[in-house]
């Protein structure tokens, strides 16, 4: 089956996040703008805060994991941000305090996913553009974190079919389809692909929940040979979490049947791994 993939690494700030991110704070009201606003991100839609709120002249304060990317985080600290370190290795529990010290500072708190606008921003604008692009894909391979992108997209490009791709040590959609209700807290797990660690959305669940046809696991190892591959076969540095899609192709657990488009979604890593 032809397979096209969607080089979204390509972006401004290097990943998909970006979109999410400048729609969001271009909607931003006048108290937002006004104290600024406070997110919690794993490195990707942090960096897409950073760049847009230098854009709209906005502060921003990021909370990050204590195992952040170093390449996102000095990216982060680049365009302008307040970037601040938890002692929690895991997503979830960065976000827990993040979420606290937004209280204690008085400052708006923005979720790097289960937000109407991050989703249409997100996945809305992407899928818009893929259905524009490849009008005969029939089926999409997205990745699968808090499910800010994968919900926007399956929104808008409605009856198409998702597999939604996901850490097997961290399969938040899985776990949430079987139980019937969003799992958005997980236990922090060792990785590299720390976009796709961690709970799903509230929100996010809701408009996923009848759209994903498929969840495909993909195993440490699996996402480290993508990564491997894409740098080999094609030359492009990308981080671990972009190669997930990548990976359900390559272990050979999905069946394409019909024309395909893989989302290839972020490039900040500071070291390729072997």
């Amino acid at each position: 089956m032809p397979v096209w993939l969607k080089l979204e690494f390509l972006q401004l700030t290097g990943s998909f996040k970006l979109r999410g991110a400048w729609w969001r704070l271009n909607q931003a009201s006048p108290e937002e703008r006004r104290t600024g606003v406070v997110t919690c991100s794993a490195g990707n839609h942090g960096k897409g805060i950073a760049y847009a709120a230098r854009e709209e002249k906005i502060h921003a304060t990021i909370f990050v994991p204590s195992t952040v990317d170093e390449a996102k985080y000095k990216g982060m600290v680049s365009l302008g941000a307040d970037v601040r370190r938890s002692e929690f290795p895991g997503y979830d529990d960065t976000e827990a305090w993040a979420r606290e010290e937004a209280v204690r500072l008085g400052m708006p708190f923005i979720s790097a996913f289960d937000d109407y606008d991050v989703m249409a921003g997100n996945g809305g604008t992407l899928a818009l553009e893929c259905l524009e692009q490849m009008p005969d894909a029939g089926t999409f391979l997205l990745p699968v974190g808090g499910g800010g992108l994968s919900a926007g997209f399956a929104f808008v490009a409605d009856g198409k079919r998702f597999i939604g791709c996901q850490h097997e040590l961290s399969p938040a959609l899985r776990l949430s389809l079987d139980k019937g209700e969003a799992v958005t807290k997980l236990p922090a797990v060792d990785t590299i692909a720390g976009g796709i660690e961690g709970g799903i959305g509230a929100l996010t669940f809701e408009v996923l929940k009848d759209k994903i046809s498929e969840v495909a696991l993909m195993s440490e190892q699996e996402i480290r040979h993508a990564s491997r591959w894409m740098a080999t076969e094609h030359q492009y540095w990308i981080e671990p979490t972009s190669a997930v899609t990548l990976a359900a192709c390559l272990s050979g657990r999905v069946r394409l049947h019909e024309p395909t488009l893989v989302l290839v979604c972020g490039r900040n890593t500071a070291a390729l791994p072997l």
